[in-house]
């Protein structure tokens, strides 16, 4: 029987097994914050937005008894592109023994072309008849039959989510599709001030700044970036064989026993690698900006007018010109990848978490190579007139 030289911990979590390509390709909540306090007014639990790159940012620390107390750090930070999303339905859901169900949906009687895209394989070749019959609901006998709908679910439903669509025609992302999600109402006093407050928000814009709130700590979910077909060392981080090992040493050299004669579940191998669905917790919000905000990036330090754009476009996305929210650290994914923003499930009581946010210096120099200038005009300024901007 053999035996190993050194010990060693496993390489690899298999918590994460199988690891496959996602179906769910723009993000899935499998979980909503739990709906414990009726007090609050009712609000929405969550937000979608789209991943426009990374720049980073000058902070004072703000820890006493920290090492780095009243000192500046660099954190990197990433930019999320999140222009209002639009509210066109309500669902309530019963609780059973086997989970939520259902009960019924109810759908507010204008829906853009961008929503009815959706339903649609083929936008070109279909008649484009989606939600026709049901919005004559509303003319029809004084709109009884959507009243009646609300009024079952504000009577025996536990769970009221709202269905919100992106404005995708908003962003310069050669999409016209939108993308749909359900977004949980919690607080409220009962299920029909829910109700109330999600029938309130049928046709109208909701910004992200609505939702959220600058400093505090949401839940990032979405897709990671897809590596393809890649080997055990790079999947699984095992170790390399000695140089001199026959048939190649980015293996695994033994793949088990004889018996049973068969390979573990848990052994590293081969195969898929990125392209998994991921929920990061605790992201700490750095800012929100608004669309046509000259001076988002202004800060009592740095005077400077300039908005979050980094001179000559965020790299493999281009400008920003909608509502955008700047979220401490990497998140998942590509650039123009739409990412889900959800109230933190669970909440923060480190002082990393908790210390306030004095961003000091916010970077917009250019991301394609070693940028110099913070914007147009300070470039214009140090270069002089150019022999090409004089013709």
């Amino acid at each position: 029987m053999s035996h190993r030289k050194f010990e060693a911990p496993r390489h690899g979590n298999l918590g994460f097994l199988p690891k496959k390509r996602t179906k769910h390709h723009s993000g899935r909540i499998r979980s909503f914050p739990h709906d414990d306090d009726a007090s609050a007014a009712p609000h929405l639990t969550a937000f979608r937005g789209y991943k426009a790159g990374m720049t980073h940012v000058v902070r004072n620390v703000d820890r006493p008894g920290a090492l780095m107390h009243k000192r500046e750090v660099v954190d990197a930070v990433t930019v999320l592109e999140t222009p209002p999303m639009v509210v066109v339905g309500v669902v309530g859901y019963v609780a059973t023994p086997r989970g939520l169900r259902s009960l019924t949906t109810v759908f507010a009687e204008h829906l853009s072309e961008e929503f009815k895209r959706r339903c649609y394989k083929n936008w070109y070749k279909s008649k484009r008849k989606a939600y026709t019959k049901y919005a004559k609901k509303y003319s029809e006998d004084g709109g009884k039959d959507i009243e009646h709908e609300l009024e079952r679910i504000a009577k025996f439903c536990n769970v009221v989510r709202v269905i919100a669509h992106t404005q995708v025609k908003k962003l310069n992302l050669r999409l016209k599709k939108a993308h749909i999600m359900e977004i949980q109402v919690n607080g409220g006093a009962d299920a029909k001030a829910k109700v109330d407050f999600a029938k309130s928000l049928f046709e109208k814009e909701i910004s992200v700044d609505s939702v959220f709130s600058s400093e505090e700590n949401i839940d990032v979910i979405g897709v990671t970036k897809g590596r393809g077909y890649e080997g055990v060392t790079t999947r699984w981080g095992v170790t390399r064989l000695p140089r001199k090992t026959h048939r190649g040493l980015r293996k695994v050299a033994c793949i088990g026993s004889w018996h049973p004669a068969r390979v573990s579940s848990t052994v590293p191998r081969a195969g898929q690698n990125g392209y998994f669905h991921r929920t990061e917790l605790n992201k700490r919000v750095y800012r929100i900006g608004k669309k046509g905000d000259r001076a988002s990036c202004q800060t009592e330090a740095d005077l400077t007018e300039k908005s979050i754009t980094p001179m000559g476009g965020f790299v493999r996305y281009g400008e920003i010109n909608e509502d955008w929210i700047m979220l401490k650290g990497a998140t998942v994914g590509v650039k123009k990848r739409p990412l889900v923003l959800r109230k933190s499930l669970m909440k923060p009581s480190t002082r990393k978490h908790l210390q306030p946010i004095e961003l000091k210096f916010i970077d917009t120099s250019s991301k394609l190579g070693h940028g110099r200038f913070q914007t147009a005009e300070e470039k214009a300024k140090f270069l002089g007139p150019l022999a090409s901007k004089q013709k």
